[in-house]
């Protein structure tokens, strides 16, 4: 069988529509297995890069959604719903898993979970790292072994950091902002602007040897914090953009 396998990246997740078709439980092992899990959460379903996966298809690909009651498959806690004039609460058992709908800008549908169908698979590119480091070892770590500091240029990406920083082992983690003390302004290592901020407070501008942390509990803000302080940190994942396999 022809398998096309297209992928899309953003600045957390890679995106893959599998054009295999499968049941919804073999599309979840297939993820499991090979990916991260099925594409799940709003976070993910309302990324623009998304459009670009579903747009090489016709048909109705599988999500994370299952009903237990409604739940995600990676065990994501949004509790927002986009469903289609199309859903049928009254469906019996058969119909407790979703697909998306491309023609309806990706509203959801219920289906059988046995019916086969292609699907669309994520890989998580955001690794937290449980070791205490600095901020300049951190960052030689992450480029040695992954590819760089997280970058944060958003409120999604914000959200699915601050779930992954829960499970940290320190107060603060470090991310890839740092402070350019000659220059007077904060700067991502991965060279994307600061366009999107989230501060506790507004960091002072007279400091050097300072970087960028975000706190692991209460609302995830962002601190300036000594570079030989020691936390753990974020990692990201290197991206890859277009796979076509046979």
């Amino acid at each position: 069988m022809l398998v096309l396998h297209f992928t899309y990246t953003n600045t957390t997740h890679k995106y893959h529509l599998i054009k295999e078709l499968k049941s919804w439980q073999q599309a979840q092992s297939y993820c499991r297995e090979n990916h991260t899990d099925l594409i799940s959460g709003m976070n993910q379903l309302q990324d623009k890069e998304l459009e670009k996966v579903t747009k090489f298809t016709h048909r109705k690909p599988f999500i994370g959604l299952f009903r237990d009651t409604w739940r995600w498959s990676d065990g994501s806690s949004f509790s927002f719903r986009y469903w289609s004039l199309q859903f049928d609460n009254y469906q019996p058992n058969s119909g407790q898993c979703a697909v998306t709908l491309p023609e309806e800008k990706g509203r959801w549908q219920n289906q059988d979970c046995g019916v086969q169908k292609p699907f669309i698979c994520y890989d998580d590119k955001v690794i937290l790292i449980k070791e205490n480091k600095t901020w300049e070892d951190a960052l030689t770590y992450c480029r040695g072994h992954h590819h760089d500091l997280v970058t944060i240029t958003n409120m999604d990406d914000q959200r699915w950091i601050q779930e992954k920083v829960k499970e940290a082992s320190t107060d603060y983690v470090w991310i890839g902002l740092h402070y350019a003390w000659t220059l007077h302004f904060w700067f991502w290592v991965s060279d994307e602007v600061v366009s999107y901020e989230n501060w506790a407070s507004c960091p002072k501008m007279d400091d050097c040897d300072v970087s960028g942390a975000m706190e692991t509990r209460g609302g995830h803000k962002w601190l300036e914090k000594k570079d030989n302080e020691t936390f753990n940190f974020i990692s990201v994942e290197s991206e890859e953009v277009f796979c076509l396999m046979y």
